[in-house]
């Protein structure tokens, strides 16, 4: 038995047995055997959109015991036809990651530690903040001409948002009289 020990590797099974192309029964082993896919014990497929640009590659995404196990391309989509791009392909991080934040953490001006905020918090001081850089940066007009603007604050969307996101944003910071308004997914 240990002189055939060497039919074990792939490659002694592919030049010796039927599968000389190495595309069958050459590659298999036992732990190949053993190996299911991930999304094997799924209790639903949901369609999505992957949120990282404006192309909208559509995904799969699956779900067991109301958690994402795995999120793959759509091969029915006829944009991206079942592919994704590195990020794409690794936006099962966006909800499973280790490294996800599930709540505010704020760091104050010059300050070296982190603090947890209520949400509601956060909220307001961000709303107090944009109400203030307004304020203080509004342009009535310019050289005599109307402009109503602010160069208070800018917008610079992330990639990770979607276009009916980015388009919300769009109408609020011009609302607010912004000028200064990019998306990351166009740049």
């Amino acid at each position: 038995m240990a002189d055939r020990a060497w039919l074990r590797w792939p490659v002694a099974r592919q030049l010796t047995g039927p599968d000389k192309l190495g595309r069958g029964a050459a590659t298999r082993s036992r732990r190949t055997d053993s190996i299911a896919p991930r999304i094997r014990g799924a209790d639903r497929v949901v369609k999505s959109v992957c949120p990282y640009c404006a192309v909208g590659c559509a995904q799969q995404v699956y779900v067991r015991d109301e958690q994402v196990i795995q999120i793959e391309g759509d091969p029915d989509s006829p944009v991206s036809r079942g592919r994704l791009c590195p990020k794409g392909s690794a936006s099962l991080q966006l909800t499973t990651g280790a490294a996800r934040e599930y709540r505010v953490r704020y760091r104050r001006p010059f300050g070296t530690d982190w603090e947890d905020l209520d949400l509601e918090a956060a909220m307001d001081m961000i709303a107090d903040r944009v109400i203030e850089s307004r304020r203080k940066g509004w342009q009535q007009e310019v050289d005599g001409k109307p402009v109503r603007r602010t160069l208070g604050f800018a917008s610079l969307g992330g990639a990770t948002l979607d276009n009916e996101e980015n388009y919300l944003i769009k109408k609020l910071f011009t609302a607010l009289g912004a000028i200064q308004i990019e998306n990351q997914a166009r740049i």
